[in-house]
């Protein structure tokens, strides 16, 4: 059983930065893609950005594409979330998850693992 735990959400205004990390624990994460997803209240839960177990490939979506990168460190059983250039759209709780197949990600429903989110406010 894998468990994720997000950090590093609050709040920053406008064209600001934040990196968020997702720690795992139970299970080497270095076997799983992660992914990246966001929610904002009455919205789907949308999936961001996804990275493979090892080979460094990676999935953006269109609205971060230039602005979020994602990156790992299976040494430390860690993902990243680099977000720069915010807006007050990006607003949500955002969550790490993870998938044994890199093809599932960023479908969300066929993540098998999550986290249980942080909260990202962009505001001024």
């Amino acid at each position: 059983q894998l468990q994720l735990v997000e950090s590093g959400g609050g709040l920053v205004q406008p064209g600001g930065s934040l990196r968020l990390s997702c720690v795992a624990s139970g299970v080497t994460v270095g076997y799983y893609a992660i992914g990246w997803f966001r929610q904002a209240p009455g919205t789907e839960r949308e999936g961001l950005s996804c990275i493979h177990s090892h080979d460094g490939s990676t999935y953006y979506t269109e609205s971060v594409k230039g602005r979020f990168t994602i990156s790992r460190d299976n040494a430390k059983n860690t993902a990243y979330l680099q977000m720069s250039s915010l807006t007050p759209e990006d607003t949500a709780v955002y969550y790490c998850a993870a998938a044994f197949y890199y093809r599932d990600c960023p479908t969300p429903r066929a993540m098998d693992y999550w986290g249980e989110g942080t909260l990202v406010t962009v505001s001024s």
